[in-house]
């Protein structure tokens, strides 16, 4: 595997089995610092994350005490039950926390039966998470999007001050999702990204000058201390 420092970050390049190693690895540095308080980590959508469960699972990469001292969500969500084959969180549950025995307690889905703006507000109360997670989880849309987080969002141009927020969006309907300010507050955001479809993305976050609005995940580069992006050969194509 290659790594190297950036303006955005550590990039680790490798194949999916090795990057994935090393999400569990970086997860679990930040929870053995948390200790027996607990840890919280914040799993993300898509078929790379899908992949990333199963080889978990298969491969037994969280530890019990991992898994039993840490709470689960997603860095974002549709509004659609978690029964529904789109909900970030029950494919997670699913794939993931189901088979690793995590218990109910220790899982924290957004509450979907509640009107959106509800949602966040408890997201964003004592009963949320906090202000951001011990570690978090994002993926990157061929748009440059991450979480749901998309070109043109009133929450990249009037950023709100708060961690999690409801959007409506264009075509997709209402998504719930972690905001700038929520990212700032993240203890290590881990950004994993697989596949030749990506590729222009990366070149666009990296390589191009350009607003945040236009290319939302940018916006890590604020982070680019806690942040690092796993992305394969074929994702990492034209990066310098």
């Amino acid at each position: 595997m290659k790594t190297e420092e950036t303006d955005f970050g550590t990039v680790h390049i490798g194949r999916p089995e090795e990057l994935f190693r090393m999400a569990v690895r970086l997860a679990s540095e930040v929870a053995a610092k948390k200790g027996r308080g607990g840890w919280s980590i914040a799993l993300t959508g898509g078929s790379t994350p899908k992949a990333f469960y199963q080889h978990a699972v298969r491969h037994g990469s969280f530890s019990p005490g991992l898994v039993h001292l840490g709470h689960w969500y997603v860095s974002d969500e549709r509004v659609v039950p978690l029964s529904d084959p789109e909900s970030n969180f029950g494919n997670a549950d699913r794939l993931l926390l189901r088979p690793l025995g995590v218990l109910d307690a220790e899982k924290h889905p957004w509450r979907v039966d509640l009107p959106p703006e509800d949602a966040a507000r408890i997201f964003n109360g004592p009963a949320g998470p906090g202000k951001g997670f011990d570690v978090c989880m994002l993926g990157l849309g061929e748009d440059a999007h991450t979480a749901s987080l998309f070109p043109g969002s009133p929450l990249l141009e009037a950023p709100p001050k708060e961690s999690f927020a409801a959007i409506e969006v264009p075509g997709k309907g209402w998504r719930l999702t972690i905001t700038p300010a929520g990212l700032k507050h993240c203890g290590r955001i881990l950004v994993l990204v697989t596949g030749e479809a990506k590729a222009k993305a990366v070149r666009e976050v990296f390589g191009e000058s350009g607003p945040v609005e236009e290319k939302p995940a940018r916006l890590l580069k604020k982070c680019a201390d806690r942040t690092h992006w796993l992305l394969d050969p074929a994702a990492a194509q034209g990066l310098e």
